[in-house]
């Protein structure tokens, strides 16, 4: 009897093992981890954004946010991505046309009006075409363009700029990559290659003589301090890319996919919002800080810029009738 009752109880426990066994992976899956990076600082309105992303995905999710360029170099966060060492990036559009050509009509010039413009492009089908190359040909997915304002010029130098010829000499910052020293061309000045976190000192001590940024950045890395002027070009429509792995993507169930759509999408419409708000209070605000802040000929700066870009050879691999179907939204 003894023997018998041992024996049930053994079963018993053995059973209640393998149901434990069976139920505890469903009940406590590993969380999906989204590791981001992203030049901008952690003051940067694009980095309250991703907090507002975190919040919005919720639970199934572990996020691990880089920022300041502090896990991947500007310009290299693209690379991680496709080699599966990162699963989330801020990309700027000028790293993926050094791979994908086509794609540097959308860092050209005067292309996008505006903010609006801009994410109306990336929603209709001829940015669901561009979308598409960089999923088939670099295995990364964009949930959406990141406004961050429009790109102006500020100089450390004293001569009012009124046309292109008067940036003629003058070395202009950008980032690396031939988009961006093309666009620095296509404003008349000398452009140069130099990491973002080393702006502020070539400003300082004359490497350089402008840069060229959103006038939120010029604010979050202090480059006021070491300009004299801003001159508002408004060459570009300044947005990044927010990315994630093609890998990770797929490995996400259709109600995470939807998740972090949806919580991208909601998370970029207010960092949209907000950068709008700051751009319109920074001008007052530099202007008080004792900057010259005024407007050139825009219409010289449009006209050369077009010029350049429709004669060179980046214009070559552009989708035919793509600048019209844009133009014309």
């Amino acid at each position: 009897m003894l023997a018998s009752l041992t024996r049930r109880s053994i079963l018993a426990a053995g059973a209640l093992l393998l149901s434990a066994a069976v139920s505890v992976p469903a009940l406590a899956q590993d969380p999906v981890q989204l590791r981001f990076s992203a030049v901008f600082s952690e003051q940067d309105i694009r980095a309250e954004m991703m907090k507002k992303f975190v919040e919005e995905i919720g639970d199934g999710f572990s996020f691990e946010g880089y920022y300041g360029g502090n896990l991947f170099k500007q310009g290299t966060e693209l690379v991680a991505l496709q080699r599966g060492n990162l699963e989330m990036g801020n990309i700027a559009p000028q790293d993926i046309s050094n791979q994908i050509p086509a794609w540097s009509i959308l860092t050209s010039a005067y292309l996008f009006r505006d903010a609006d413009h801009l994410r109306k492009f990336f929603a209709s089908e001829a940015g669901e075409e561009m979308k598409k190359l960089v999923e088939d040909q670099l295995s990364v997915k964009i949930l959406g363009p990141t406004y961050f304002g429009a790109r102006q010029v500020g100089l450390r130098t004293e001569g009012k700029i009124e046309t292109p010829a008067d940036m003629s000499g003058i070395k202009l910052r950008m980032p690396g990559g031939d988009a961006w020293q093309f666009l620095g061309q296509a404003l008349g000045a000398n452009p140069t290659p130099m990491a973002y976190a080393e702006v502020y000192t070539g400003l300082q001590t004359g490497a350089i003589d402008g840069q060229d940024n959103p006038l939120p950045n010029v604010q979050n890395m202090k480059f006021f301090e070491v300009m004299s002027q801003i001159v508002l070009t408004s060459h570009l429509v300044g947005f990044d890319l927010l990315t994630i792995s093609l890998d990770t993507w797929n490995d996400l169930s259709p109600e995470q996919q939807e998740a972090v759509q949806t919580a991208a999408d909601n998370a970029i419409d207010w960092s949209q919002a907000e950068h709008l708000k700051r751009e319109a209070e920074l001008v007052a605000s530099f202007k008080e800080q004792g900057l010259e802040v005024y407007e050139p000929n825009l219409d010289a700066f449009r006209e050369y810029a077009q010029k350049m870009y429709l004669e060179s050879a980046l214009a070559e691999s552009w989708p035919e009738g793509m600048v019209d179907t844009i133009n014309a939204m």
